[in-house]
C-alpha cells in the first residue's frame, strides 16, 4: 500500500493573520494521522486567488506529496476562492468525492448544499477541499476515509488487491 503523505492548508483571512487559532486545520492533522498518513506540510494561506492557486500548484507538484486537503474558502462569501483556484490548476475533476460529502453532510446541515468546494487531480496528486469548521472537516474526512488509500494507490499505478 502507498503512504498518503499529505499537505494540510488552511484557506483563512483571519487564520493567516493571527486572529483566530486554526481549529480546522489542526482537526485536519489529528485525523491524517490517525489513519497514519505523513503529514509533509501545513500552511495557512489568506483567501486570494492568486497566491491560493500557486501554494496549490506547488504542493501538488512535490514528488513526497500525493494528498492536498484544504479547509475554509468554499462558501458564498466573496473572498471565497478556493472552489476556482483548484479548478484553475487540476488536470483532471474528481466529482464524486464532493459529491458523497455533501450528500452526507445535508443529513447534518442544510448548510451542505452552500459548500461549493471540489476535488480534482494534478501531478499524481490528490487535491480536496472541505468546509472551514472543525465539525464539517470531521463529518467530511468520515465520508473520503475510506477511498484514500486506494484512490493514491491507484495514482501511482500500484492499486492493491486488498484495496477493493
Amino acid at each position: 500500500m502507498n503512504q498518503v503523505r499529505a499537505v494540510v492548508i488552511t484557506v483563512s483571512d483571519a487564520c493567516s493573520r493571527g486572529e483566530r487559532r486554526d481549529e480546522s486545520g489542526e482537526t485536519l492533522i489529528e485525523l491524517l494521522k490517525d489513519m497514519d498518513a505523513e503529514i509533509v506540510a501545513t500552511q495557512i494561506v489568506a483567501d486570494d486567488l492568486d497566491p491560493l492557486k500557486v501554494t496549490l500548484a506547488w504542493f501538488a507538484d512535490q514528488v513526497d506529496v500525493n494528498l492536498v486537503i484544504t479547509t475554509g474558502g468554499t462558501g458564498f462569501a466573496p473572498r471565497d476562492n478556493t472552489p476556482e483556484a483548484t479548478l484553475a490548476i487540476i488536470e483532471r475533476q474528481v466529482p464524486g468525492l464532493p459529491e458523497a460529502m455533501r450528500m452526507e453532510s445535508l443529513k447534518q446541515t442544510p448548510m451542505a448544499m452552500i459548500s461549493r468546494g471540489v476535488c480534482g487531480i494534478r501531478s499524481g496528486t490528490l487535491i480536496i477541499n472541505l468546509r472551514g469548521s472543525p465539525k464539517a472537516v470531521r463529518q467530511s474526512f468520515a465520508v473520503i476515509k475510506p477511498v484514500l488509500n486506494h484512490a493514491i494507490a491507484l495514482l501511482a499505478d500500484r492499486p492493491g488487491g486488498d484495496l477493493h
